[in-house]
């Protein structure tokens, strides 16, 4: 629409009819040709916008300088968080893959009009007074969101409500690296324990294991098993949806298949954690518990790991078939 709104008749002139008439033959034209840009993921140039302002790159590097000079002590957290608490090991991939998201999409960013927006200054103070009360009240959480919260207003702000909403995905995808409130981790935790408690004694009752359930507790002929925190499958559920998310991206165009997908994990990671302690229950019963530390514990984490990511694969590789038949079906009815 903005090359007609470009030609609108300013005035009752012949003159700024004939462009108009060309113009609307041209996007005739691209909807005859059936173009979809966000089914293709390809991108219209804007002849308007391949020239950027001289002023924009000086603005953005002087408030990505303030920016990371007042989150430098939050940055710093976050990341001894990464490293130290092993939930929010992915953190370090996060941004890795949103910049790479970002890069990859240039040329649809880079297409369109750069139009300041005043409402993005808003947004900033906003952030900023989220900054303020966060560290006021001690909560991490507060202070880390409010980073994701500034970033988009300060887009907003030079550039416009249309980039934004461009590169909606990579700065949504960073929320993946700021771990959650602890009271909402622990409203989660005890649950998933639960979970995983009665899926192991399950299984391990139906392979002929004796094992006597109490609470967290799976209680072996030779040695008890605690379900701890760690053994809850918060580590693989939060991991596994930031990688499943950033896979649907890459593979997947149709937004309902990546909400599918992104929802499987839940399920699937609660049943491979109830199938890693079923595993690590039977190597205790033959073995003793000591199979339950070290590299092998670590090593039965990684395999079902994958097994999850693959789950994941399998449904979507299903999702597929299903909308091949789907199509098929609407074809030759």
């Amino acid at each position: 629409m903005l090359p007609i709104v470009d030609h609108f008749p300013r005035s009752c002139d012949v003159r700024y009819m004939r462009p108009l008439a060309r113009e609307s033959t041209v996007f005739g034209k691209g909807l005859a040709n059936g173009s979809n840009l966000f089914g293709n993921r390809t991108c219209e140039k804007n002849p308007s916008a391949e020239t950027p302002k001289t002023g924009t790159w000086p603005a953005v590097l002087f408030l990505a300088t303030l920016v990371v000079i007042l989150y430098a002590p939050v940055l710093s957290s976050l990341v001894r968080q990464w490293w130290d608490d092993p939930n929010y090991g992915h953190g370090f991939f996060v941004p890795v893959f949103a910049g790479f998201a970002l890069w990859s999409e240039r040329k649809c960013w880079r297409g369109l009009p750069s139009l300041t927006n005043n409402f993005g200054f808003a947004i900033m103070l906003f952030a900023v007074g989220l900054l303020v009360l966060g560290k006021l009240g001690a909560e991490l959480f507060t202070t880390r969101l409010s980073l994701l919260i500034l970033i988009s207003g300060i887009v907003m702000f030079q550039a416009g409500y249309q980039v934004l909403r461009s590169i909606s995905f990579p700065i949504g995808y960073l929320f993946f690296m700021i771990p959650l409130p602890t009271i909402v981790y622990y409203q989660l935790t005890f649950p998933l324990q639960l979970w995983a408690s009665r899926l192991g004694a399950t299984g391990l009752v139906t392979l002929g294991v004796p094992t006597i359930r109490q609470g967290n507790l799976l209680i072996l002929p030779n040695c008890t098993l605690n379900v701890v925190e760690a053994c809850s499958g918060i580590h693989s559920l939060l991991s596994l949806l930031a990688a499943v998310v950033a896979y649907g991206y890459l593979a997947e165009p149709t937004m309902w298949k990546r909400v599918a997908l992104a929802v499987s994990t839940v399920p699937i990671a609660i049943a491979t954690n109830g199938l890693r302690l079923v595993a690590t229950g039977v190597l205790s019963f033959f073995f003793g518990q000591t199979v339950d530390s070290g590299v092998l514990h670590l090593v039965l984490g990684l395999v079902f790991f994958a097994m999850a990511f693959l789950s994941v694969l399998l449904i979507h590789r299903l999702l597929g078939l299903l909308s091949k038949y789907q199509n098929a079906a609407q074809v030759y009815p």
